[in-house]
Parts: structure tokens; sequence; C-alpha cells
């Protein structure tokens, strides 16, 4: 059957968000009849987000933009138990302290995000976004009244025949975790009580959980609650079937500590082409008409690759962070194959760099140790390797690196320049090396 969307639902439905929806024709008639307040959740089980959770907020902001009001959920009560849903084993408890530093962080990275964005932090006008807390009204729960108030409304056959249940059932399903989904669920109907709201978003991982919410409130409110629903999105994977945002140090986190803006760019710049207008689609916020342009046929994939690395590294870090990176990539890279209009020549000094003492090269810095050092192997037997296979290269730009393959070369001072050496790490990984005195004075 035809469903004519709202057009806010066919803006998400073009740029590939739309995975399963409760009921699209109901969403759409909500949506169409005014401004719907909606919500997604992150449980703060590390100190940062990574780009595998922002798929909703993207979403999230494609929302705001056409008038409805957002609920970011920050779930400090949630993760004290951990939900189970697209996990093969439990989470590793953490303390309540470390759960709320962790809260206090992702909340810091969301508020960044939402920056400008239709009255959210920072900007002018009435908040369209709302942040909160479910440790506000979990946290202080009595087992029993609950247990009476809510959990009569759960059937555990149906329960296990949620995805995320029949998966954890096959290596063990802790009774803690069990719980989950009717936390989630009274997440969704404290919503709906002190906001209004009336809708979840999430990964599709969360379906089940999204469901059981939704139904919590027709059990508890009636008929009364009016629309309520629930819309999930894809869980993102690479063409080739891997999974979105998996680098070779691990996930693509947004902490510039963890995951550097330079690195994060790299990520972006060199996604397969054919995920590059899947990726503008989802990750940027640039007009389809404009995504769809970048990667006309005929048009140089590159070019589209870094605009798509740019928008992205810009939304997360800040544009500033986004310029020292693609100058960096460009210094790094040239600029063969981008085009005219990305002529630049970039800025060596934007490239990632580490200072380590130039007392090391004055009394020979043996390759095996300085490339350990600079962070481009992990170990020293993955130098050695790295060194062997012919992957290590030095040099005092870009343009003039030479392959290093003997383990015993070291390099004293005479290599420097203006007290800089270029290394790189395979094809794509470089570190630009300053030598400093012990005090910390580069030469």
């Amino acid at each position: 059957m035809l469903i004519l969307m709202n057009k806010a639902l066919e803006n998400l439905k073009e740029r590939g968000f739309i995975s399963q929806c409760t009921s699209l024709d109901g969403l759409s008639a909500a949506f169409d009849a005014g401004s719907v307040t909606f919500y997604v959740g992150c449980d703060p089980t590390g100190r940062s987000l990574h780009i595998g959770h922002m798929v909703p907020f993207f979403a999230f902001r494609h929302l705001l933009k056409a008038g409805h009001k957002g609920i970011a959920l920050i779930g400090g009560g949630t993760a004290r138990i951990g939900d189970p849903s697209g996990k093969t084993e439990m989470r590793k408890m953490l303390s309540y302290e470390e759960l709320n530093a962790n809260a206090d962080a992702i909340q810091a990275q969301l508020e960044r995000f939402f920056e400008g964005v239709n009255g959210a932090a920072g900007s002018s006008g009435s908040s369209s976004v709302i942040f909160a807390n479910n440790k506000d009204w979990l946290a202080g729960l009595n087992y029993i009244d609950f247990l009476r108030d809510i959990g009569r409304h759960f059937s555990v056959n149906r329960m296990l025949s949620f995805e995320a249940y029949k998966k954890r059932m096959e290596t063990g399903l802790s009774f803690i975790e069990f719980n989950y989904q009717l936390l989630q669920s009274y997440d969704f109907l404290q919503l709906y009580k002190r906001y209004n709201c009336r809708l979840q978003i999430g990964g599709d991982d969360q379906w089940g959980n999204i469901v059981a919410g939704m139904e919590l409130i027709r059990r508890t409110e009636g008929d009364a609650a009016g629309f309520c629903g629930g819309l999930t999105f894809p869980l993102v994977t690479t063409a080739d079937g891997k999974k979105m945002g998996k680098t070779e140090k691990g996930a693509l986190f947004l902490a510039p500590d963890i995951t550097s803006p330079y690195e994060f760019f790299q990520y972006w710049r060199n996604v397969q082409d054919a995920d590059v207008l899947r990726f503008l689609l989802l990750f940027t916020f640039l007009a389809t008409e404009e995504c769809r342009a970048l990667c006309a046929e005929g048009k140089n994939p590159n070019a589209a690759k870094e605009r798509l690395a740019y928008e992205v590294t810009a939304l997360i870090h800040g544009k500033d962070e986004a310029e020292k990176a693609l100058s960096g990539a460009r210094a790094a890279f040239g600029n063969a194959g981008n085009g005219a209009a990305n002529s630049a020549s970039g800025d060596i000094s934007a490239m990632p760099s580490k200072e380590l003492p130039r007392a090391s090269f004055e009394a020979g810095y043996n390759i095996v140790d300085l490339f350990t050092d600079a962070g481009l192997a992990g170990s020293k037997s993955e130098a050695r390797r790295l060194v062997e296979q012919g992957g290590a290269f030095a040099g005092t730009d870009a343009g003039t690196l030479t392959a290093i393959t003997d383990i015993k070369t070291v390099f004293s001072t005479a290599v420097l320049t203006d007290g800089a050496l270029l290394l790189r790490a395979g094809k794509k990984r470089y570190c630009r090396i300053i030598a400093v005195l012990n005090g910390g004075t580069a030469l």
C-alpha cells in the first residue's frame, strides 16, 4: 500500500535513515498535525561516543530542522546494569562515579554537536533540545513497587521473542540484563509523562526495547495516550559488509584524545568509492541534490571523499580542526585527483606530530625504537615487521620519503630539517617528528 509520508519522513527515507517503524502512516499523520517530541538514548558505558552512536543524532538534527522537539537521554541509570542488545557477553560493570563522569563527557559532546541548532545549547531562542538523565527516576526506584506497577505488564515469552534476547540466550543472559527492557520501557513512559514524548528513535538493535516501551504506555495510559511510536535506523556497514567506523586502532571515537581530528578526517577521506554517496547523505547536512552531484558519473570520487571528510570533521570537531586536518592531509597526500578547486598545497605543520628527545637522535635513534615511540607501531615486534616488509618510510617531506628496510638503521641529527623528520607507516599513516631538548624546546 502506498503511504504518503510527511516531508520530514520523506527526507529521512531519501537519506537512508529509515529501517523499521511501528506505523509510518501514523507517524506521518502525527508529524503533519504539528510538532512531535521524540527521544533517543545512549548509555555512558565509555567516556566518548563513537561514530556508530551518532546515526540517530544526525536524524535527530533533521527532525529538529523540521520543527520537532528532541530529548537526548543519557542512560546514567540503565548503564548501571547494561543493555544486552547487540552484545555477545555481559558488559563490564562500572562504578557509579565512572558512569557519572562518562555521562558528563558524553553530554558535552552532544551539546557541541547540537550547538546553534534550533535553540540548542549555546544558541538563542526557545530550546528544542532537552537533555535528561534516566538515573533521576531509576536510581531511587523501589524494586517491589516497580515489579507490581511495571513488571506485571511484561510477558517473558514475548521478551524472549525479540532478537536481542534470543541471541544472548545462546551465550548466556544474566538476570540483571534481562531487566534492561523493563527499564528502557519505563524511560519512554516517564518521558511521555514529563515531556509528552510520543516517539523513540534509535538503531535497529533497539527495536525490541522501543516496541516494549510503546506497548507499556498503551497498557498504562489506555486510549488517552494517543499516538506513540518507534522509528529505527539501519546499523551502518561499509560496502564490503564490515561494521562502519572501525579503524586500525578500533572504533572511530569523537573524543580528540582517543581519535585525533586528523585520524578522524582520514577515515572519511579513505572510505570506499561505493560508500561515499551513502555516507554523504547520512553523515552530512548537505542537500541531497548536492550529495548526488558530488558523486555523479564522471566526477572524481576523491573530491567527494575530501568534501565528506571535511563536513563530518567540522560537525564533530569544529571548522578550525577540519581546516587543519584538510591542510595536513593535502601536505601528506598532495592534491592529485582533487580538481582545480582544491589546489592548495597544504600545511605540513598540520599533520599529526610527536615530540621526541633530540638526545635520541644525537645518540643514534634506531628505526624500530623510532617508529614505536612515534606511535606508528604498537610494539617493537610490530615495528620490526613493518620495516622488514617495506612499510616504513622517512624523509623531510611527503614527496621525498624513502623506504627503510634494515632494522639496524639509525637516524642521527643529520636527518633533521629544521629539527623535524617525517615518517610514514604503510600508505596512509604519517607522523611528523619534532626533536626537542629535555626542556621541551624544539630545535
